[in-house]
Order: C-alpha cells, then structure tokens, then sequence
C-alpha cells in the first residue's frame, strides 16, 4: 500500500506493490485497518495513522501523515473529552504550513503538497472529527476511545509557568489546575489541583481522581522534577521557582505534553530565545558573481539579530545550561553549546581555501546540510545554537533563484513570431538569470504549459549576448526531433538550426559536420541531436557549447547507464533540463538529474545515499534540507493552478512521433514489395484493385502497432514496436504526475496488448474496453474510471468506445493508431473533452515516421478544414492513386524511420 496525493490535493492509500517506484518513494506496506480506513475518507485515513501505534519500519511517508495527524490531535486533546458540539481547531500557522511543504518526504504526488493543500486536509479532518464527535453519545472522550484510545483522557491537568517579576529571587511560578469543565464562551475553567482532590473525594470517586492523575503519573516516569513534587505533594501547591528550578520545566514540555498535559508557558518562550552563532554567506559577492565564485562568511554570536558584546560572548560562553537574564528578557543559555558552535565555525573558516566557501559548499550550508553533505547538522536548525544565511548582496541574488517572479523581463526580440504568456516569459526570465550565472536549470512545467516555447525564446535572447558565438546544444529523444525542428521553424524562423540525425539532414551533410565541426557550425545558433547520436558522436562531447538542453531530462535517470554517461560529459556555459516528471519523489533519479544541471550540488552517488539516510534517521526525519538545497534550480508551474494560467486551450493535439525497430522495418519493406508486385500482377481496376489497397493498408498499420499483431506469433515486447517504446515515454510522464489517460485503437486485439504494457508501467492495472464488452458492464467501468482513485488508464476499440461515454476523468487522449478519418478520431477524442470537463486535454496521435503514416498525417492536416472531401477517410482517396502515386506513398523512408 502506498500513500499518494493526488492532483487535486486529496491523499489516498494505492493499494499496490510499488514496482516501478523508488523505494525511498513509496515503499509498500500493509495494514488492513488503514486501509480500509483511506478507503472511507482521506480524514479517516489520517486518523488511522495517527490514533494507534506507529510500526517503526513505517515508511516515511506514513510517518509523515501521522505527524500531521498527531498535531491535529494534540489540539483536540486540550478540549474537555465528554464535549460534543465543538469548533473547528484553528489552522497551523502560516510558517509551520510552509515548513510542512518542506518537510513532506518523496512520495508520488509530494509536489502537489502546498500550504494550500495542507490548510485544505486541515478542514477536512475538522469536518470529519466534529461529524464524528456530534454523533458519538459519549462526545470527544468517545470518539477519542474509538479512533484514537492512546489519547484518550478523563479530565485534563494543566502545568502552569509564569513569571514573577516582583521576586527578583524566585522569579518564576509554578502551578498545577485540572480543567473540570468548559465555562463561558467554551474556554477551558481551571481549578487547582488540590480541588481536586477535595472533590472527587467527597464523590467517593477514587477511579476518577485517579483517570484525571494518570497523565501527572505518566510524565513522572520522565521528568524525575515531576516525580518529585508528587512524592513531596509540592504538586497540590503553587511554588515558587528560581531559574534553575524553572527550567527543567521548560526543556520538558514536549514530554509533558506527549503524557497527555496541558503546558501553558510565558508568551517569550514560544520562540525560545537564545544566543546564537550566526554565519552570513556572500554578503559581498560582487557584480561578476558566477557559480565558480567564492563566498565571503562572517562569524559572530547574536541575540535577536543583534550582536553580542565580548564580554557577553565571554560570559555566555563559559555559563552553564539553563536561564539567563540578558538586555532585559529571559533567553536560555548553554555555555558548552555555543562553544562548540563557535568552535566548529572557526573550524569551517581556518579549512576553507582561499578565506571562503565554494558556490555549492554555501548553497549546502544554507539549506541546512553540512558543508560536505555528510548529513543535516542539528546545530544549524531552527531551534539550534547556530543558524546561517545569506548575506545582503547573496540573499538578493537567491531571491531570484526562489522568486522567478521578481526578475528584470528578458527580451526575445522581434524575431519571435508568438506573445508569451506571463508565466512562460517569468520561465525565460529565470532561465536568462541562473544561464547567466552559470548554474543549472530544471524547468519541470506540467506537459502542455509549453516548455519548448520557452527555451526557443531563450535561444532568441541569447543571439544579443556578449561573448564568443558558440551554438547550443539540444538532446532530444529521437520521437521528438520532427516536433522541435517544426516548432524552431514555426515560432523562430530567423535562428539558424542544424539537426544532427539522418532521419532529417543528408548523410553528406553529417560527415561535413563531423569532419569539421568549428567550421561548419560557426554560424549555427542551436544544433538538435538525439541521445543515441550523442553516444555514437564523440566529436559531439568534445565540443564546447553554449547552453546545454536535455529534453526528456529523465532518459538519464539511470546514472550508470552510457546515456546518462555520455550526456555528463559534454561541456557548456550552462545546462538546462526539461521535464514533466516531479523528480524530487524519486532520489535516485534526482541525484543523477542534479549530477547534471548542479555537478557536485548533492555529492558524489554514495555521499548523497549518505546524506538522505541520515535524513531519515534524524528525529523526526525531515527532508527539509534536499528540499531546500534543489528547489532553488527546479520551476515548476501546474496546469491545474490556476494562479499560473486560466485560459490554456482546452484541448491540445499534437502528433507523437514514433520510429521503428528493426523487425518493423524489415516486417514493412517486405509488405511493400509484395503491394508493388501484386500491382504489377493485378491489371484489373475497380473493386478488386480496391480491395487489395485496403488490405495492404490495413497490414501497413498492423506493422507500424507491432510486429506482434501483424505476425500474430503473441510476443509483444517493447522493443519491437516504436509506439510501445513512444507510449512509454507518454505513459511514465502522465502516471508521475498522477493523471488519467484514454488510449484508442481500432484493432480490437490490441487493446490487451495495450493494457498489458501500461499495467507495468502505472503499477497497477486499467481498464478495457471493447466491442465484446457486455452492455451491461460499460456503465461499471465508466464510474470506476471517473472515480478519482479510480483505475489510471482506460484502453478502448475506436468504434466500441468512440461514442456515447462520458470520459471527463482523463486529462490525455492517445490515438495509438490512426483511423484516418477526422471525424472519428475526433468523436473518440470528445469522450474526455466534452461538458463536465474542468482539465485541459493533451490529444496526443501516433504516427511512425518515414512510413504511410507519416503521409497521410500530412494529407489529413493539409486538408484539414476541407471535411467533405476527407468524409470516407483518407483510405478511399488511396484507393484512387495510380500505382506510381500510390507506390511512392507506402515507400518506407529508413532514415526517417529509424529509432
């Protein structure tokens, strides 16, 4: 069972094995209570995870949510347990909402966890629980017996402290009430404990006095000061207290609090003030900082904000742990700590070379992380007794990194033939800046915010730049060559652009290039290749680029493969990476993507495992410091949110293109050559010549699906079929972002083979679809799939479910074959873009380059507004070409065709 937090904010327990996900993601786990619980509710669920015993081989996203569910929890126990009409607990405040966003651990779905989302979970626990408590007869006591009985409480005890400012001796009280009931306006009534004791005694009820102590008893076991004052009854008595005595209290309240007592303390101790070291990062780092630059740091103990004396230092330095009054207020002292903060920072500032930090030693330290990634230094958060930051001139700079919204408005220039949205032009204002500085970008968009549009403007805007002229590289998927060359050409016809594979430059032309690539790239703005090539090319890794851009950035998740390899060696000014997977839930993938746009950022790979294991072990685990040392490089914009966009069009199309493997080829040259010799055998017109075009066409499309359908032989692996190899390029983006997605096709045979392949890439299994499908079931499977947790997928035959069902839950629609009829194609489409839709919809239709299908994809878009002659379908005008036309029609194009 895994735990997910869908698009739409809900979280929701997937029950499935995690194959396929990283283990620090989503390891499974089982437990029937909870899940049975996330099935009733997502409250329910939570609930569940923090109401009983936690299993310390939880996974941490199950620790996580029990902690959410355990602060919840801690309020309502403040409330007096036989209460049954309550308010609604107040929120978390605005800090601890973003400190939440920070801390939530990698699991599918964590981007999505915002303050918002967090506030809104919030509000549903609150509706659940009052629900809950309303109808139960014995109110929260009962409620609290049924979902949480570890919290359970009869009567609550207060621990009061305060200050005595009148006893310059003693200058601190202590007292203990228990709360018998609520008074007016339903705030809690305290009585002191010793009318307690005079009142359950004369009720004669021993069991009650004895319920309402158990919490006093329980954090006795842990607080030798509380066991005291029972065994002393000092308890029963209001005391006053001396610092000392004041403030095992104060270190104790977390204890007190989880043995089920009320603490109320002096308002000042909320924020726990301290001396603290404080270190500033780059507060002069200069015009003409770059990534290579070193930081300047500064040292020094503070109060406040507000530096501290020498004499003071030297005081606070050799004092013992506890209170001490200091410029006015009472602040908590430990002379052994700061020493050893000081100490250490001295430390850092004899070893640094050349009297400063590197770039990536800084952007450690500020996130929270020791400076050689060797875990989260507890000394640095916080609560601790040392803290750093960035300096004036640094903080600005970072502003940027963190705010993209602020940055000065880069210029594409006139040359861009399209008006960027606010956010796309805020995405190229970031991606100038952090170029700029020479550090690495991630643009993580959600699919169809349009990252491409973005970086060619980037392209644009570089051509002003000062500096030596070098083109920039692009690494491209081969399935996506065709889209970016035609978007280049379409959106920046006056960018000069060289595309380094055969399927779209002559051969003659490459072997120029290879031979001298100075020369015949001098005047090149931007050169496209493909990750294959790149590993085949040397001469492409020895060449010192301009900006670097990976499409796809996640085809080098897998830092041991010669992809990812190769990809890191090349050089640049600065690296780019585009992608629509959150690669902040999969660790490994992250740290290999990081290896690239950020090189050392996050250490070498058995460093970075270091480092996140010692982030799961820290009490409690957070992961707040990875958070905050990647997420300066990562933009992110979702097309659910609608702060960022409100009128994307509603229905994006768009041609996949797929290659072919070799048994495709080979399968599609001996179908040509069989049509080219029946034709000449065939001297008849009419039907029958009709006939055997269609058969052929139809043969065609069975080899460009997979060579499994067309042979018949059962074997659907993916390397034989380009579009199984295209469709799980799709699919893994589309299962990352936790999105739905119907997949036509018109061979019914298909739709198993289909379904079968994207089961192992969701993790779990869809649904089908098709002409065999009783009536009667079409309905089921319909609700099922509009259901949010509902299956991910829905595999569908063109004619079966092409009409007549309401398909709103999808966000994608994949054509996995062509009908080659708009109208039907479109039909089909509308079962996910139809009234009831509030997504955008991606429209995504397979087409096998080099192939009939890639030309009569141009046919059907070059006529596209002519419906009537396209209304049998492209397929009949075929049938009218002569034998030439139609030949040179089907002609396999391997250079085009090949993956």
């Amino acid at each position: 069972m895994i735990l997910s937090l869908t698009p739409s904010g809900h979280l929701v327990m997937i029950n499935q094995d995690g194959s396929g996900l990283d283990a620090a993601v989503s390891t499974p786990f089982r437990s029937e209570p909870i899940l049975k619980a996330f099935a009733t509710s997502q409250a329910a669920g939570i609930m569940a995870l923090a109401g009983g015993k936690s299993a310390s081989d939880w996974p941490p996203a199950w620790l996580f949510w029990r902690d959410f569910g355990t602060r919840y929890l801690l309020l309502l126990c403040q409330i007096q347990p036989t209460s049954k009409i309550l308010e609604p607990l107040p929120h978390p405040d605005s800090s601890t909402l973003a400190q939440l966003t920070l801390n939530i651990p990698p699991m599918p779905g964590a981007e999505y966890g915002t303050p918002v989302v967090f506030a809104a979970i919030w509000s549903d626990l609150n509706r659940w629980v009052l629900n809950a408590i309303a109808h139960n007869q014995e109110g929260l006591s009962g409620f609290l017996h049924l979902y949480a009985p570890l919290w359970k409480q009869v009567g609550r005890v207060c621990f009061h402290l305060a200050e005595n400012k009148n006893d310059p001796e003693y200058p601190f009280a202590f007292m203990a009430t228990y709360i018998p009931r609520l008074g007016k306006n339903a705030r809690a009534q305290h009585l002191p404990l010793s009318q307690a004791l005079a009142e359950y005694a004369g009720a004669n009820n021993r069991e009650a006095l004895l319920r309402l102590l158990e919490p006093v008893h329980e954090a006795s076991k842990s607080c030798d000061w509380v066991n005291e004052l029972l065994e002393s009854c000092d308890i029963y008595h209001p005391l006053a207290w001396t610092p000392e005595e004041a403030y095992p209290f104060l270190k104790d309240v977390s204890a007190l609090e989880g043995s089920g007592l009320v603490v109320r303390l002096p308002d000042w101790w909320k924020k726990r003030p301290r001396p603290r070291v404080q270190v500033a990062i780059g507060s002069n780092v200069g015009e003409s900082f770059s990534a290579n630059a070193l930081l300047d740091f500064r040292i020094q103990l503070t109060l406040d904000g507000s530096d501290l004396t020498q004499q003071e230092i030297a005081a606070l330095t050799t004092a013992g742990e506890g209170l001490a009054f200091l410029r006015g207020q009472w602040v908590e002292v430990d002379g052994d700590k700061l020493s050893q903060a000081l100490e250490q920072w001295r430390r850092v500032e004899s070893e640094a070379e050349g009297g400063g930090l590197s770039f990536v030693e800084g952007m450690r330290l500020l996130a929270g992380a020791r400076r050689d990634l060797s875990g989260n230094d507890p000394m640095l958060d916080e609560t601790g007794w040392a803290f750093v930051e960035a300096g004036d001139q640094l903080r600005d700079m970072l502003a940027g990194l963190r705010e993209p919204a602020r940055l000065a408005a880069v210029q594409a220039g006139s040359d861009l033939l399209a008006t960027l949205r606010p956010y796309q032009q805020t995405g190229l204002n970031w991606l100038w800046f952090l170029s700029e500085l020479g550090l690495g970008a991630c643009l993580a968009d959600d699919m169809g915010l349009g990252k491409t549009i973005q970086v060619i403007s980037l392209l644009l805007a570089q051509r002003g730049r000062p500096g030596k002229n070098v083109p920039s590289l692009l690494v491209l998927p081969a399935s996506l060559l065709s889209n970016w060359k035609s978007e280049l050409a379409r959106f920046a016809p006056s960018l000069t652009v060289v595309c380094l594979h055969s399927s779209e430059t002559e051969r003659s032309q490459l072997e120029r290039i290879s031979a001298n690539p100075e020369l015949e790239l001098s005047s090149v703005d931007a050169v496209l290749t493909t990750y294959g090539m790149l590993q085949r090319q040397e001469w492409i890794r020895k060449l010192e680029w301009n900006l670097i851009v990976l499409d796809e950035a996640q085809a080098i998740k897998n830092a041991g493969t010669q992809q990812a390899r190769a990809v890191k060696t090349l050089s640049g000014r600065a690296r780019i990476a585009l992608t629509g997977t959150p690669v902040e839930n999969r660790l490994s993938d992250l740290w290999s993507l990081f290896d690239f746009i950020c090189p050392g950022l996050l250490g070498t790979a058995p460093r970075f495992k270091k480092f996140v294991s010692s982030l799961e072990s820290s009490e409690p685990p957070s992961y707040a410091p990875l958070r905050s040392l990647v997420q300066p490089y990562i933009l992110r914009r979702l097309k659910s949110d609608r702060s960022v966009i409100s009128d994307l069009p509603d229905k994006v199309e768009m041609a996949a293109w797929c290659g072919l493997s070799k048994a495709q080829a080979r399968l599609y040259a001996l179908a040509v050559k069989e049509l080219t010799d029946a034709l000449k055998e065939q001297q008849e017109s009419g039907m029958k010549r009709r006939g055997l075009i269609l058969s052929f066409l139809m043969r065609f499309k069975q080899i460009c699906n997979h060579p499994g359908q067309s042979l018949g032989d059962g074997d659907y692996a993916e390397e034989r079929s380009g579009k199984f190899m295209r469709l799980r390029e799709l699919a893994e983006e589309i299962a990352s972002r936790q999105e739905k997605v119907l997949i036509f096709t018109q061979f019914r045979e298909m739709t198993g083979p289909i379904a079968n392949f994207l089961t192992t890439l969701f993790g779990r299994p869809g649904l089908v679809l098709h002409g065999g499908t009783p009536v009667s079931e079409r309905k089921k499977l319909v609700d099922h799939f509009q259901h949010e947790d509902g299956p991910p997928y829905f595999v569908l035959s063109l004619k079966a479910g092409g009409s007549g069902l309401n398909l709103t839950a999808a966000s994608h629609v994949i054509h996995f074959d062509r009908w080659w009829n708009p109208a039907v194609e479109n039909q089909a489409t509308d079962r996910a873009f139809r009234i009831g839709q509030k997504k955008n919809v991606m429209v995504h239709k397979f087409v096998c380059k080099g192939t009939v299908e890639e030309k009569i994809d141009a046919m059907i878009t070059a006529k596209a507004g002519l419906a009537t002659e396209l209304l049998e379908g492209a397929e009949m005008l075929l049938t009218e070409m002569d034998d030439e036309a139609l030949l040179k029609l089907v002609a396999l194009d391997l250079e085009k065709a090949g993956i």
